[in-house]
């Protein structure tokens, strides 16, 4: 009996995590969208459609006053905010009478709900109508104009992580790491005998600083120790009973990683069997500036993740889709509200990211579209930069695919 209500309170708590996983995702699609939104209400572009999600509504509703639609959609895995002549597949001409989108779902809501009418309530169905959205169309904008639009999604993604990160420092601390134990002897890679150093790392000490540098990812370990030799010293700043020292340590092993994963090289060359994460909490201005810092380093970690996917120096298995990103968020969600802050603050600068990257269908390159034709002072053929996306879009879509296989597989 025990055995079942533990075995049904871990699969209560896994299914709570993928629902925790889904509301982050949703929430930063939706921050990233309305970013979009916000945008292009302010800079008077007519937006048609407002949507958390895609494929078949949940729920919709058109305002009265602005005749925009704001729907929740079956597929919580994206979201869009449609300006209207976003795609530029067809030009003016070839649209000369034509109905446009708005009119064309009136028309589909007229014909749903046709039925005889009095002359009073067709008086009041009249005075009822919804108004056509307001604004010019998105490509007829000046190209200044639309890459601000372009680059507010991913603004808002990373102005909502820092504050997440600023929440997270403020109240738990930010991440360190403590020495938890001594690397095996039968394991160290090399034994090197040094003279006594003044001060020693010892178990218990909290690592603060590496070579007089702040510390607060393992790819920082990585990128201040990278390229040192076995045998060199190196300076760390520790917290040791609440008390800040410096200590010393001498490398036992050449200190030349692989890649941004490789964190067995880097405690075998500190001779440190394990360490694990905890928070140090610092005064107001510091919190400040170390949640600047961190978002900056997740920022990095991306990029390089990144690089090292396209010159083979991490493996496809690194990466991930969209199943992955539930599952790992899922459990990191359900760890605590630490784990919850942490995560939804990393999806939230991933996005702001790989957004902004120039792959055909992100942000990105759309906005290198719109510095061309500011350059140029013509637009590229909207019907080539239309196929580009496309072409770009599917691209995207096939590589999630490929990584979750390839996860599971």
């Amino acid at each position: 009996m025990i055995n079942n209500l533990l075995a049904f309170a871990d699969v209560m708590k896994s299914i709570g995590g993928v629902v925790l996983a889904i509301v982050i995702l949703l929430a930063m699609i939706t921050i990233h969208e309305f970013g979009h939104y916000l945008a292009g209400k302010l800079l008077g572009f007519k937006i048609n459609e407002f949507a958390v999600g895609f494929g078949p509504a949940i729920f919709k509703r058109r305002s009265k006053k602005t005749g925009e639609l704001f729907a929740l959609r079956a597929i919580p895995l994206g979201g869009y905010c449609a300006f209207d002549g976003e795609d530029g597949m067809e030009d003016e001409e070839e649209n000369e009478g034509e109905k446009t989108p708005f009119e064309e779902l009136k028309t589909e809501e007229s014909l749903e709900n046709e039925a005889p009418m009095s002359a009073l309530t067709k008086e009041k169905q009249e005075e009822e109508e919804y108004p056509e959205p307001q604004g010019e169309r998105f490509n007829d904008q000046p190209p200044w104009k639309r890459i601000i639009v372009l680059i507010a999604g991913a603004t808002m993604n990373y102005l909502l992580a820092l504050v997440l990160i600023i929440l997270m420092f403020g109240c738990f601390g930010r991440p360190v790491y403590k020495v938890a134990q001594w690397m095996p002897e039968e394991e160290e890679a090399v034994a090197i005998v040094e003279e006594p150093l003044p001060e020693a790392l010892k178990l218990e000490d909290v690592i603060l600083e590496v070579e007089g540098q702040t510390v607060y990812m393992i790819t920082d370990y990585l990128d201040i120790l990278d390229g040192k030799k076995a045998g060199e010293e190196i300076s760390l700043t520790v917290l040791r009973n609440g008390e800040k020292l410096t200590v010393y340590r001498t490398l036992q092993k050449d200190a030349d990683f692989a890649n941004l994963s490789d964190v067995q090289t880097l405690l075998h060359a500190l001779d440190i069997g394990a360490m694990y994460s905890v928070t140090e909490r610092d005064g107001f201005f510091e919190t400040i500036g170390h949640s600047f810092m961190y978002s900056f380093k997740i920022g990095g970690t991306v990029l390089r993740s990144l690089g090292e996917l396209l010159t083979g120096k991490l493996g496809m298995e690194a990466m991930g889709g969209p199943i992955t990103t539930i599952q790992v968020t899922a459990q990191a969600a359900s760890s605590g509200i630490l784990s919850f802050l942490n995560i939804s603050a990393f999806i939230g600068v991933n996005l702001a990211v790989f957004n902004l990257l120039p792959v055909p269908a992100l942000d990105g390159c759309k906005v290198i579209f719109c510095l061309l034709e500011w350059i140029r002072k013509k637009p590229i053929n909207r019907k080539v930069e239309g196929i580009i996306n496309l072409v770009g879009m599917l691209f995207i879509l096939g590589f999630a695919v490929l990584a979750d296989l390839l996860k599971l597989f």
